[in-house]
């Protein structure tokens, strides 16, 4: 590396067995967590989820339906999985859908991912929480084959039984951490 690369802080040109041409980086790995395209890939379900906290702050949760395919008679935020669409989008979406609370796309702040494997074999799954300051309306049932209720719960005193990715992500956003793993042993 000469003395100007170094000075502007750019990487020099590799050389060698596997280099590209003017490449400036190694090639990608491949090992156990990065498998090579098309074979033995396992993609990750992305599901995003709403933590509204009201004036009191309590957070807002709803009681899944008993016959729900996933957490029957369960704790848990709103949220639902992206269908070719933002996360964002995907959020205000099910916030209008599941419940007919209003929120607007610039409201909406990333405050948790909970990146877990629920049961040894399944897919992957990154768990997305957003933060809403700002909505309208307040939480109604509008889909109850899917949640029977919603209330608000002081983050200490949560209910039982409640989604344990959802007791770690509000734990997370308590603590002011980012990201949590969950599974993965």
């Amino acid at each position: 590396m000469n003395e100007e690369t170094h000075r502007r802080g750019a990487a020099p040109a590799l050389e060698g067995a596997g280099a590209v041409a003017g490449s400036r980086r190694p090639p990608h790995p491949r090992g156990p967590s990065a498998p090579a395209p098309g074979r033995d890939a396992v993609l990750n379900i992305i599901g995003v989820h709403l933590y509204l906290e009201n004036a009191n702050g309590e957070v807002l949760l709803g009681l899944r339906h008993p016959d729900s395919a996933y957490a029957g008679s369960t704790w848990h935020f709103l949220a639902g999985h992206c269908e070719r669409e933002s996360a964002v989008a995907c959020l205000v979406r099910e916030a209008r859908e599941e419940a007919g609370l209003v929120i607007d796309a610039k409201d909406l702040e990333f405050v948790h991912a909970v990146h877990l494997v629920d049961t040894p074999g399944k897919q992957p799954r990154m768990q997305m929480v957003f933060r809403a300051r700002r909505w309208t309306g307040m939480p109604e049932i509008l889909e109850p084959d899917k949640c029977v209720s919603w209330s608000w719960w002081r983050p200490e005193a949560l209910p039982e039984p409640i989604v344990p990715y959802t007791r770690t992500a509000i734990e997370g956003i308590q603590a002011g951490r980012l990201y949590t793993e969950r599974g993965w042993s």
